[in-house]
């Protein structure tokens, strides 16, 4: 398959497959697959007919690493979830023929795509045999209830949303949570100079 376009289109995948990890970081139940092959009949290895959705999640199976997707290796679980990110030279058949392949052959329940480039976002849901779009919420959101979570666009990426609330990244957590030590270490401070200006020594153990 093409290549991702540019640093957009790899800073998206990887902001997904961090945040959903850190998320669920006490689960051992799921795999996340980035550009990632998908070998689904053994006629389509024989011709070399390869898919590797941008990102796909499978529940109910073991996080270990693997180089690929074997549908018959893996009891029959095909994706539950998938997101391809458009580009210019992608976007026709991720509308298209991976939308109809999703829809017939995979049989998974969510698809969305999303351009890193301009913002267009859709997610479609299987309603029988076919796919219906998600409608958006009030906030441009489209829910996915396989993940429990809503997705939906700030600042030109992609994003998780819990309730109201935006998933973080692991770096992001952490800087929230430096900024936290930080207040409290100020406040400390603070509380000790108060302390020191009415002449009580705060370092004095006065158990």
């Amino acid at each position: 398959e093409p290549e991702m376009e540019s640093s957009l289109h790899y800073q998206q995948l990887a902001l997904l497959v961090s945040t959903l990890e850190y998320h669920w970081r006490e689960r051992e139940d799921f795999f996340i697959g980035a550009n990632l092959t998908v070998y689904y009949t053994l006629e389509q290895l024989r011709h070399r007919q390869f898919r590797g959705p941008d990102f796909f999640l499978v529940t109910g199976v073991s996080r270990a690493p693997r180089k690929s997707w074997v549908v018959w290796a893996e009891g029959g679980h095909y994706p539950e979830l998938i997101i391809e990110l458009l580009s210019s030279s992608t976007a026709d058949v991720d509308r298209g023929e991976k939308k109809t392949l999703y829809q017939d052959i995979f049989r998974t329940p969510e698809y969305f795509w999303f351009s890193p480039g301009d913002g267009e976002f859709a997610g479609f849901r299987l309603d029988g045999r076919v796919y219906s779009p998600i409608p958006v919420d009030d906030e441009g959101r489209r829910h996915s209830q396989v993940l429990g979570l809503s997705l939906g666009s700030v600042g030109g990426q992609l994003r998780y949303f819990e309730g109201d609330a935006m998933l973080l990244t692991p770096a992001e957590a952490a800087e929230i949570e430096r900024g936290r030590a930080e207040a409290e270490h100020q406040r400390a401070e603070a509380l000790a100079a108060r302390l020191r200006a009415l002449g009580v020594d705060p370092d004095v153990d006065r158990a």
